[in-house]
Parts: C-alpha cells; structure tokens; sequence
C-alpha cells in the first residue's frame, strides 16, 4: 500500500510512513451481518429503509473518515449486500408463498367443514338431533318426519324409536307410542337396547307395572342383560300345602329398601294395593294372598300366590243317652260334653244352635213323643253335627 501523504510504498503491516512520519488511521472491514445484529439489539429494524439508510450513511461517514481503503474489502463488501438483497427477496417470496398456501388451506377446510356438516345433518345421529330440536319446538309432524328418516337408516338403534314415542305422546296420539317398541321387540327379539327403551318409556309414563311380564317373556339373554330391572318375588312364611287347623300369622318379606303390597281376595296386587306393614292373620277357611315387591323406582316384581286353609277341628256328633225309643217312665236325657266345648240342644224338632238353649245338666224326658237334636261348639264357634234322639214316653204301659 501507498503512504497517503507522501505516495511512498508502505508494508501491510505498519502504522507509521517511515519517509514522512505520516501515522496510518485504520479502518476495519464492515460487516452488514453486525449492523442488523446491533440493530435488532438497540431495536432498530435493519431490513426496513430508514433502518438501512441510517445504516448506510454511518457506513458511508466511517469510511469517509478513514484516509483508504483498499479495493479487495470494498469488493468483499459488495458481495455480501447483494447476498444480502438476495436473502431478503427469498424470504419475501417464502412468505408470499406461505400466505397464498395458508388461504388455499383455509379455503379448503371450511369446505370440508360445510361439507361434513351437510353429511351430517343426512346421517342417523343427524336426523336424530334436529328430530329432538323440532320436537322442542313443538313441530310435531316435522319431528316424526325425521324420527322416521332415522329409523329407515338404522332400524337397530334405540334414539329414534324414544324420541318418535316422545313426540306421539307430545302430539296427542299416546296410543302409537307402546306399539311402536312392541312391533321393533318382535323383529328384533334379542336387541337389548331396545328393550331398555321400553322399560325408560314405561318409567317415564308411570306405567311400571308392565315391566315384570314384558322382561318374564324376553330371551334368557335379554333378562339377564336387564337384570337390574327384575325385582325379586317377595318371600312367605308359611307354606301353603298344609291345612292348619289354627289360626295363623303370616310374615312377608323383601330386600330392604322395598315395600310390599298385597291381596287377600284372590284379586291381582296393584302399586296401589295394600301395603305390608304387620303380619297378616290367617282365620278358618280359604285365604288368597297374592303379593309384590316394588322397588325405589316403583318397579314391581311378579306377584307372588299361595293359597291357605284352616281348618278347626271338631268333636263328632255328640253323645246322648238314653237311646232312641219307647219309654213307660221319665229318664233323664244327658249330653256328653268335653272340655273346650258347649251343648246346644232343641226338643221341638228344629235344627240346635248356639241360640238354642244351652245344656247346663241332665234334661227330664217329656211325656209324649219327643225329637231331641243336639250339638257341640268348640271356643272358635266350630260347630259339630247333630245327634238326633226319638223319644216316646207312655207312662203305664
């Protein structure tokens, strides 16, 4: 290099000329990458013109104030801002093509999305939704359209047959709704799905008491499936092959949690039946006890029947003496009573009861022809049969 003073040829390496005593100002090579560095630093934009301009003109001042620069840093340095420029355009152009690929994508996903949605509104769930948002809205027929539409499409699932039930009882026309479970149970015998919408339609509509028998004729599968639904049969305390010849009581039970109602006539239980509070007494005769047992839900289970007969034992027909004849004095007529029992007697032919007079001792025979009938009653009022006498007292002969 040249002295800048005096033009004398210098090393690289010194500061100083050593003709002139000129002392060399040095200035280092620019580098654009640390102005954009220092600017994002101190916040300036490098990429943006006033940024660049500033940059520049700073450049420009630094290399005013230096007294040369040799032309290899000068080419150096314009190669890399036009490497510079060449970034920034590519960058440019990246993005452009980024925003232009994020709209086509947006684009195509809202069709997809409108797309779908269509699709949707045409599928099973579909039908299905607006079916329960026109039933709402109490648009009745629209409703039962597209409760409809769905079961064409899946005859299996158990959506559409609840909410067409729902919208005939909404509608006035309750009398479709029960049929339509029955028609889809007897195509479809072993869908528990469907069966379990029958049973939430019964609960619904207070109509529990169908529950028993519907699941009794459902396949072993189907009950076992439900088995949540079957209430077990309330427990006796008696059997009902004897005939008792007491009075008895009668205890009931079920799990607990559950209450019991119950018939003594013969007549099927209802939810509104008599409820088991205490046992139950069993007089002389024939009783029917037909009972349930209703969980919290108000689900019954199948009734329960046993039927008793008590039976009082009873003395045959009482004893009497003397016998049956033809007297010519007065004998004194007895009744053999045993303990636990009364006599009942009649001398003028009619039938004894316990209004007829009763023993207390031996009975004087009346002259004449006497007809003597006689009975025992036991502490129950069981009666005996009868025991007739025919007397005929002559007296003299």
């Amino acid at each position: 290099m040249k002295c800048p003073n005096c033009g004398s040829f210098m090393k690289e390496e010194e500061m100083r000329c050593r003709r002139c005593g000129y002392a060399i100002q040095m200035v280092p090579d620019y580098n654009p990458l640390e102005d954009y560095l220092a600017g994002e630093i101190s916040g300036r934009n490098i990429s943006d013109p006033v940024s660049r301009n500033t940059t520049a003109e700073s450049t420009m001042q630094r290399r005013r104030q230096s007294t040369w620069t040799s032309s290899p840093k000068k080419s150096s340095y314009d190669e890399r801002e036009r490497r510079r420029k060449q970034l920034a355009r590519k960058r440019q152009a990246q993005k452009k093509r980024r925003l232009r690929f994020l709209g086509v994508a947006v684009l195509l996903i809202l069709v997809l999305i409108l797309g779908g949605i269509g699709l949707y509104r045409t599928t099973y769930s579909g039908l299905v939704g607006r079916g329960k948002k026109a039933l709402q809205n109490q648009e009745y027929e629209k409703a039962k359209s597209l409760f409809q539409r769905a079961l064409k499409k899946n005859e299996k699932k158990p959506g559409a047959y609840e909410g067409l039930a729902k919208t005939y009882v909404a509608a006035g026309e309750k009398e479709k709704a029960e049929p339509l479970f029955q028609e889809a149970i007897k195509k479809q015998p072993g869908n528990v799905e469907i069966y379990e919408a029958l049973i939430r339609y019964y609960m619904r509509e207070k109509e529990t008491e169908k529950i028993p028998s519907l699941l009794e004729d459902a396949r072993e599968s189907v009950a076992e499936a439900l088995k949540d639904y079957v209430i077990k049969k309330p427990g006796f305390s008696l059997d009902d092959v004897p005939v008792y010849d007491d009075v008895q009581e009668l205890t009931l039970r079920a799990k607990k949690g559950q209450t019991i109602r119950y018939t003594t006539d013969g007549t099927a239980p209802t939810l509104k039946s008599q409820e088991y509070t205490e046992a139950i007494q069993l007089e002389e005769g024939e009783t029917v006890i037909i009972a349930i047992a209703v969980d919290e839900r108000n689900i019954p289970s199948l009734p329960q029947k046993k039927t008793y007969m008590v039976e009082f034992p009873v003395e045959d027909a009482p004893a009497v003496s003397p016998s049956t004849g033809q007297y010519s004095e007065a004998k004194q007529i007895e009744i053999k009573v045993p303990e636990g029992y009364e006599a009942y007697y009649t001398l003028d032919k009619t039938e004894p009861t316990t209004s007829s007079t009763k023993y207390t001792g031996p009975v004087e025979m009346p002259q004449g022809e006497t007809l003597f009938k006689a009975i025992l009653v036991n502490k129950k009022g069981k009666t005996s049969a009868v025991t007739t006498r025919n007397y005929l007292l002559e007296p003299g002969n």
